[in-house]
């Protein structure tokens, strides 16, 4: 089973939702937890341990001069300004490529080959005997974090039970963590923003055809609208965690409540109850 675990935005605790569920998840069989939020992977902290890393590559154009006719077709083709057919030359520009080989294809000379070009890695590690982690990370000022999100899911193939935490927000990063998922878990919190936001991220979980269910963090116990919502459009609410200075002074320390304060293993184990089929 894949669980992807989601919100509409950033800070309502994703993140401490997916590390608390495989940790619960990890006492008793075996987890993979994928970190897709690949811009800002945060899962270590919670699960510091060695970690093996595998680099990530795209593929690239690369100009073959002797061949080249500057006609201009690549030029044309490319919709992200990747690649510029000058007077003498043609000039690429490999940050703004999407490897999606069209260049290649509609070059008549086959002047147009590609290299591997490397824009991030993947971070394995172990930290519990039957959890493992898996952190996908895009190198900086890289934009293909589609690319490395398959890489982390890849790494994970095979494994009975996957975890996704996936990036905030509804952009493509989200919907590449989604793909191929049995459910989505959404996070949200009882504010304003969080309801907004989370609209926007049933809407999405909706529109790509998963089950979803919700989690409501930090309840201040004024969670009406936010409920109202969810039974609105058929939302289960699996769980609510209060807005708890002992929660805050657990999660400020890195640690796990899931490990840490009594209840909340079982409560973690009954939300996947909640999700299974």
């Amino acid at each position: 089973m894949k669980i992807a675990i989601a919100s509409g935005k950033g800070g309502t605790g994703k993140s401490t939702v997916a590390a608390n569920l495989a940790w619960a998840l990890a006492r008793s069989r075996d987890v993979a937890l994928v970190d897709c939020d690949v811009e800002e992977p945060n899962l270590h902290l919670f699960f510091p341990a060695a970690t093996t890393d595998v680099p990530v590559t795209t593929p690239v154009p690369v100009i073959d001069p002797a061949r080249c006719t500057l006609c201009g077709e690549c030029g044309k083709f490319c919709r992200f300004g990747a690649l510029a057919v000058v007077k003498d030359c043609v000039l690429t520009f490999p940050h703004l490529c999407h490897s999606c080989g069209g260049c290649t294809l509609v070059c008549p000379q086959g002047a147009v080959r590609e290299v591997p070009r490397t824009i991030g890695r993947i971070a394995c590690s172990r930290p519990l005997s039957r959890l493992v982690l898996i952190s996908g990370v895009l190198n900086e000022g890289e934009v293909q974090a589609p690319a490395v999100i398959r890489a982390a899911k890849a790494r994970a193939e095979g494994h009975p039970l996957v975890i996704y935490d996936a990036s905030p927000g509804i952009a493509c990063p989200v919907i590449e963590t989604l793909e191929g998922s049995d459910f989505c878990l959404l996070v949200t919190e009882s504010t304003p923003f969080g309801l907004h936001d989370l609209r926007l991220a049933a809407e999405v979980a909706e529109e790509v055809g998963i089950p979803a269910g919700v989690v409501i963090n930090r309840s201040d116990g004024e969670d009406a609208a936010t409920v109202a919502f969810c039974r609105e459009r058929g939302l289960p609410v699996l769980m609510t965690i209060p807005f708890s200075r002992e929660i805050a002074a657990v999660q400020n320390r890195g640690g796990l409540i899931a490990a840490l304060l009594p209840g909340w293993e079982e409560r973690f184990v009954d939300l996947f109850a909640g999700v299974s089929p």
